[in-house]
């Protein structure tokens, strides 16, 4: 479903790509057309069940560049990039927050709250204009106008015992 509306270049080109991907068993995680440097993007981020690999990557860009150049949804040139979000992923869709309630996140902020710029706790969701966390016990609620970024967190440590 395009969080995006038709307004804007990521909006158009996730209503162009979803069918495929969810014909190849692919969820969008995101989409962002962004420029670096003297280059424009197209970064097309991809999720699944059973995680993501370069050859699940290798399989989406071949069946999207076709499509893409057909719908020529972007004038001028670009550089297409299909990744996986992660484990680490950057929460910034609704649907990010819906899907990853229960991980913990590291959310940094514009200004400090409470003295710090950055909040650690297990992510609870997001209520209308509010990020909600659950931080040592407490519920903690920080406006998302505040809300520079927010990034769930793996414990590696952890992973390295199993």
């Amino acid at each position: 479903m395009n969080p995006y509306g038709k307004k804007n270049i990521a909006g158009t080109v996730w209503d162009i790509i979803e069918p495929t991907a969810d014909e190849l068993g692919y969820e969008i995680w995101n989409v962002e057309y962004v420029r670096e440097g003297a280059d424009m993007n197209l970064r097309i981020t991809i999720d699944s069940e059973n995680g993501i690999d370069l050859s699940d990557c290798e399989k989406m860009t071949r069946a999207i560049d076709p499509i893409l150049d057909e719908a020529d949804p972007i004038e001028g040139a670009y550089y297409l990039e299909v990744s996986s979000p992660g484990v680490e992923r950057v929460l910034t869709l609704d649907h990010h927050f819906e899907v990853m309630a229960g991980w913990d996140v590291e959310v940094k902020l514009f200004r400090a709250v409470d003295g710090t710029k950055t909040v650690y706790g297990v992510l609870v969701g997001k209520e209308g204009n509010e990020l909600v966390l659950n931080c040592d016990g407490g519920e903690v609620r920080l406006e998302m106008k505040n809300v520079a970024k927010v990034t769930t967190v793996y414990d590696w440590q952890a992973a390295m015992k199993d």
